[in-house]
């Protein structure tokens, strides 16, 4: 291994304006030379990806020229003027070229992304095989627990964060996208110095599992689930046991640790804890919405018909969200104080409803956006509208956006896809209704509607 650094220098236009010998004379065997664009491909898309993201990177460096392949480690420091660059174990090859590890970025798997990840988990490569569904739009730099909703195994565990721990691979950590399941796998990268630099690997689009058949005399299965019985009576109970609890102080837990209350941790073990406390806030509603789904769909359920207010409740709702949408920049206009709607609806049952249209609402809206909510009488019936700047929902999507395990069609890798559902199960229930009008790029209007009650 040869120790001697080689450095060079990247203007702001990508072009090699000092390098030692060996650089230089890789350069100009690439038929180019000082002053000018740099030729070394896969060199100039790393000094760009560091530019991009404004940060340091550390990364296994490919290259030929006319007799040898060459295998290096580069280091990508920016600054406003450019780019410096410390090229260190400077080997050649004569015949082949260097080994790549088992899900080297040029795999060729079909129905697959190839990734790559630094050591906090930011995404800094992704690129698709021919047949895989269409990359995600902006994912440059963002967190790999953003781009892909993990998915515990069957012992609640997330290979990714174990082997991100033990610094070493990982395979078989299923996941979520904005467009499939899929399936991860990792090596775990080092530079020089055995330093660990982060991930790179595959995300193979998951195998299609076969509904489950019902047998005769047994509960009910939901093919989205498995083997989970809906139609036991005692699975909401169990749910609540054998979950909410573990997942309650697993979530609190993570945020302690993230919030650095018991001392100063590394920054980065902070990171990771902020996304398992994230997980498991997910996992949490899952088990909420399961819970409500085994209700609302058992036989005879009804909701109680209190005297409510549409209004006062849309303020309530705004108020449990309101962090929540002043984190994105986002203005939530809400209705008035003197602005009443008296209906009639299980009190609880229509926050959570109007809660759901809100969270969605400011999910889907841009940052520094607006979300207008408000309150209306139609003849007989009482109706609070939430309306968002999103990207809309075409009329294809509109038709199936209440069914089960729909995400709105819309970009995004959260959420059940039974939130609307239970929505519109819960206002039905009230002897009211939930519709929805919108158009792409026009954003989303969702309105609740309910019987009217005479004003006091």
């Amino acid at each position: 291994m040869n120790e001697r650094i080689i450095r060079g220098r990247i203007d702001r236009a990508g072009a090699l304006v000092s390098a030692d010998a060996p650089l230089l004379r890789l350069q100009q065997r690439a038929g180019s030379g000082l002053d000018k664009p740099l030729a070394l491909p896969h060199l100039a898309r790393l000094v760009t990806l560091a530019l991009r993201l404004h940060r340091d990177i550390s990364r296994p460096l490919y290259a030929a020229d006319d007799h040898s392949d060459i295998h290096a480690l580069v280091r990508i420091t920016p600054d406003d003027e450019g780019a410096s660059l410390e090229i260190t174990d400077w080997r050649t090859r004569p015949i082949a070229l260097p080994q790549m590890p088992p899900v080297a970025e040029d795999a060729a798997v079909p129905r697959s992304w190839t990734w790559e990840c630094d050591q906090q988990l930011r995404m800094i490569a992704l690129r698709g095989a021919p047949d895989a569904p269409a990359l995600p739009a902006g994912w440059e730099g963002r967190s790999l627990s953003e781009l892909f909703e993990l998915q515990p195994d069957e012992e609640g565990r997330f290979a990714v964060l174990r082997a991100l721990a033990r610094q070493s691979r990982f395979e078989g950590q299923r996941v979520r996208t904005s467009v499939t399941a899929m399936t991860l796998s990792g090596e775990a990268l080092f530079d020089a110095t055995g330093r660990f630099t982060g991930f790179r690997g595959l995300a193979v689009v998951a195998e299609a599992q076969e509904p489950a058949e019902s047998k005769g005399g047994g509960a009910l299965v939901d093919p989205a689930f498995g083997s989970l019985p809906l139609s036991d009576p005692q699975f909401g109970r169990r749910i609540d046991g054998a979950l909410r609890g573990p997942l309650s102080r697993i979530i609190a837990t993570a945020e302690t640790i993230s919030g650095q209350f018991d001392g100063p941790i590394r920054a980065d073990y902070a990171r990771y804890a902020g996304d398992i406390a994230h997980a498991g806030r997910h996992l949490l509603g899952l088990v909420d919405d399961l819970a409500d789904l085994q209700n609302i769909e058992r036989p005879g359920f009804k909701a109680a018909a209190d005297e409510i207010d549409l209004g006062d409740l849309a303020r309530r709702a705004v108020g449990l969200l309101g962090m929540k949408a002043e984190e994105k920049g986002i203005r939530i206009d809400a209705p008035r104080t003197d602005d009443r709607a008296p209906a009639t609806g299980e009190f609880r049952r229509v926050l959570q409803v109007l809660l759901n249209l809100l969270g969605n609402a400011i999910r889907y809206s841009p940052e520094h956006s607006q979300i207008w909510i408000r309150v209306d009488r139609d003849g007989d019936r009482a109706t609070v509208t939430v309306a968002d700047q999103g990207q809309g929902i075409d009329a294809a999507q509109q038709a199936v956006v209440f069914e089960k395990f729909e995400r709105l069609g819309r970009t995004d890798s959260g959420g059940s896809g039974l939130g609307l559902y239970i929505a519109r199960r819960l206002a039905r229930a009230m002897d009211g209704d939930l519709t929805v009008d919108s158009a792409p790029g026009q954003g989303a209007r969702f309105t609740l509607s309910l019987p009217a009650r005479d004003a006091e």
